[in-house]
């Protein structure tokens, strides 16, 4: 008859509501790589959506309860109202969790993609102080030249934190929820040991840089001395031997 049909929907629809939650809601799940995240929202998306389509369903289920309820004698109300009542408040929660834990797995994935952006964008940063090391490893020239090459140097090194602190902030948030931690240590642990290594050099190169640029000064400051003293001495030699003064008769030095 018709409540046995009514039941057996209402049976269907319920058993199709548990085993959703069984399935995304309640089992346990882990994401150790970047493919098993990535699969794990795409899951949700599908599951989510899945969702919602079986809306007509339950629209379905409802228009014919309250059919069959505006037909039937009151007795048979009671029981098929509280079984409809019970399933339209199951599937919304399904829904609400499904949708909820589906933007949560969606911020996770954003967390990490953004986490990769910055740290790309950091060791583009390091990779321009290694190449601005080497190319300051063994400078040419005078006080001048060494202290382009320094302010070039400082400038870089100017960098500011925002963007570590960052890398620190999101990989502590993935890392809490226990989501990739073994892939988000290992990139930390090799980012912080290169950024702590470069920079440990710069400051060393800094330093060294401007040793050779106190040292430029001094040489240079000691050949300008030696060029005037010897203009010096060449104008009064000239003197000499414009008046055609013979050697023995100028002083020791000029001899």
């Amino acid at each position: 008859d018709k409540t046995v049909s009514l039941r057996k929907d209402l049976s269907e629809m319920h058993e199709w509501i548990t085993q959703a939650e069984e399935e995304y809601l309640e089992r346990d799940f882990e994401y150790k790589t970047p493919d098993e995240l990535q699969r794990a929202v795409e899951e949700l998306k599908r599951a989510k959506e899945e969702a919602l389509q079986k809306e007509v369903k339950v629209k379905l289920i409802t228009d014919s309860v309250n059919n069959f309820i505006a037909k039937a004698p009151p007795a048979a109300h009671e029981a098929l109202k509280k079984e409809l009542d019970v399933l339209i408040t199951s599937y919304q929660q399904l829904c609400s969790r499904l949708n909820g834990k589906w933007k949560t797995l969606e911020e996770v994935w954003a967390c990490w993609r953004e986490l990769l952006s910055y740290l790309d964008a950091e060791n583009k940063w390091l990779n321009e102080i290694e190449r601005k090391l080497k190319a300051t490893e063994n400078v040419q020239g005078g006080a001048e030249e060494i202290s382009e090459s320094l302010d070039s140097l400082d400038v870089l090194m100017r960098h500011p934190e925002d963007n570590r602190n960052q890398i620190q902030e999101l990989a502590q948030t993935l890392t809490d929820g226990g989501i990739l931690d073994e892939l988000i240590n290992e990139k930390l642990e090799k980012f912080n040991t290169r950024w702590e290594e470069l920079q440990q050099e710069a400051v060393r190169r800094q330093k060294s840089l401007e040793q050779s640029i106190q040292s430029a000064q001094e040489t240079d400051k000691t050949l300008r001395l030696i060029q005037e003293s010897l203009a010096v001495i060449d104008k009064q030699l000239t003197a000499y031997a414009a008046d055609r003064v013979d050697a023995a008769q100028v002083p020791q030095e000029a001899q």
